[in-house]
């Protein structure tokens, strides 16, 4: 079965998380076809493209491509889609893959599965997905043709393909109706953060409300920076205006997926957790020996922040003295 991926672009290649839906794509395709599509840019995609197994690279080209327009981007996905006829459609399960596919299920009425962390190249195809905020997977199959999913983002690993090659360019211009740019992104405002960033940091330490105000951050901030991490939060510290949204670790946050996140004073409500699914390890600081975070953590300590925080940052700077 041929499969079309929505790929994602940054400034200097590809979304990591457009990667890792190209690796469960090359599953379903079983050999067959994969595709990509992407709109503006494409200098030196197609040989990234074609390492991770794409054979052809649909580039849109039009001038609503100069900002995000979510039904802009799935118009051309249609397009191509009755041009190349896959048997699925797959793009990253963030914010903008979700919102594009969406889009595409209601112009094609075509089944539409989110978040999905395992797919089978079968018709009707199984699949299990991500629900209730990461608290249960669903198995389900989709009928009917073409079948859309997105990958939840850090389940599966961006490989690349065994035999690679450049992928061949195809540029086109879509057709757009002028609806499919009513909507579309006409400002960014960077977020202002120093050092590495939240999503991309290999450690993130995090605190909730037992930091007790914005001030009980300081540890924090410390330990982060001997650690050479990222400081995260918990959406009731940002709710409570003590950090930006920008911190915060959650569904409605950040996802992450650092080598080892510690959480501080965090309870560890459903909704957090699931932006924290994908760290390899987890170690919880908490007062609470029953506090819901404990039954996910990895490591734990029973005790208040506020002394255990500072005792490992003394602890890592007598081991490098």
């Amino acid at each position: 079965m041929s499969v079309l991926v929505v790929v994602e672009r940054t400034p200097g290649g590809i979304e990591d998380v457009s990667l890792q839906a190209l690796s469960l794509a090359r599953r379903l395709a079983a050999g067959d076809p994969v595709h990509a599509l992407t709109v503006g840019g494409g200098n030196g995609l197609a040989d990234i493209l074609g390492e991770h197994g794409v054979s052809t690279l649909h580039l849109a080209e039009h001038e609503a491509f100069g900002s995000y327009a979510p039904a802009a981007v799935a118009r051309a996905t249609v397009e191509i889609v009755r041009d190349v006829g896959p048997a699925a459609v797959v793009a990253a399960g963030n914010e903008r893959g979700n919102e594009v596919l969406a889009h595409v299920a209601a112009m094609t009425g075509a089944p539409f599965a989110a978040n999905c962390v395992a797919a089978e190249p079968d018709d009707p195809m199984p699949v299990t997905r991500v629900r209730w905020g990461g608290s249960l997977l669903e198995e389900a199959r989709l009928h009917g043709s073409p079948k859309l999913l997105t990958v939840q983002p850090h389940t599966v690993e961006a490989e690349a393909a065994p035999a690679g090659g450049a992928a061949v360019m195809d540029k086109f211009t879509p057709d757009l109706h002028e609806a499919d740019v009513a909507v579309r992104v006409v400002e960014r405002v960077a977020a202002t953060t120093a050092g590495v960033s939240l999503a991309e940091a290999n450690v993130v330490v995090s605190a909730g409300r037992g930091a007790g105000s914005p001030e009980g951050f300081g540890i924090i901030e410390e330990l982060a920076d001997l650690l050479g991490g990222a400081v995260g939060c918990s959406r009731a510290v940002t709710m409570a205006g003590w950090r930006p949204h920008t911190d915060q670790v959650g569904q409605t946050g950040t996802k992450i997926a650092p080598e080892i996140y510690i959480a501080c004073g965090i309870s560890g409500a459903t909704q957090h957790m699931a932006g924290c699914k994908g760290a390899k390890a987890l170690l919880a600081i908490n007062t609470d020996a029953d506090a819901p975070i404990l039954a996910s953590a990895d490591y734990a300590v029973i005790g208040d922040l506020h002394e255990v925080v500072p005792a490992i940052s003394a602890e890592l700077r007598k081991a490098r003295a």
